[in-house]
């Protein structure tokens, strides 16, 4: 009795044109995004903004810095946020659109504890390093 009911309700829904399958999909209609994410292995917080440390091939390294004046208001080109309690790792989303650099997504642990934080010692300045940042390029 349940799968006919079931069954009829489908039919309904196929029937009556229901916004629930009224999404249409056409080969042309590819968005003018793209992303490209990579799995962040430190983060280390710096006064002027983010250093992130990911894996760019088979035991290598790679560096990009990140201004945390991206991150203050809504409409900014970096948004950061914080991972449910888990074992997801964290990683950084870089957005592009019509193949320009939008925006930046980094996922992090809530907990500064966690293996993937890292401390930038008091007397280093890497100040020059987060200055003229309009975008992200990563390296692979």
């Amino acid at each position: 009795m349940k799968k006919l009911f079931c069954a009829a309700v489908l039919l309904a829904a196929f029937a009556a044109g229901s916004p629930l399958f009224a999404q249409k999909f056409s080969p042309g209609a590819e968005s003018e995004y793209f992303y490209v994410n990579v799995t962040v292995e430190k983060i280390y917080p710096y006064r002027e903004g983010y250093v992130i440390q990911y894996r760019k091939g088979v035991n290598q390294m790679a560096r990009t810095y990140i201004p945390g004046s991206w991150f203050t208001d809504a409409g900014s080109k970096g948004e950061l946020i914080t991972l449910p309690r888990g074992t997801a790792w964290p990683s950084l989303s870089v957005y592009y659109k019509n193949g320009e650099f939008s925006h930046v997504r980094l996922y992090v642990h809530r907990s500064r504890a966690h293996d993937t934080w890292g401390n930038i010692p008091q007397n280093v300045n890497i100040d020059d390093r987060f200055e003229n940042i309009e975008s992200i390029k990563l390296e692979f």
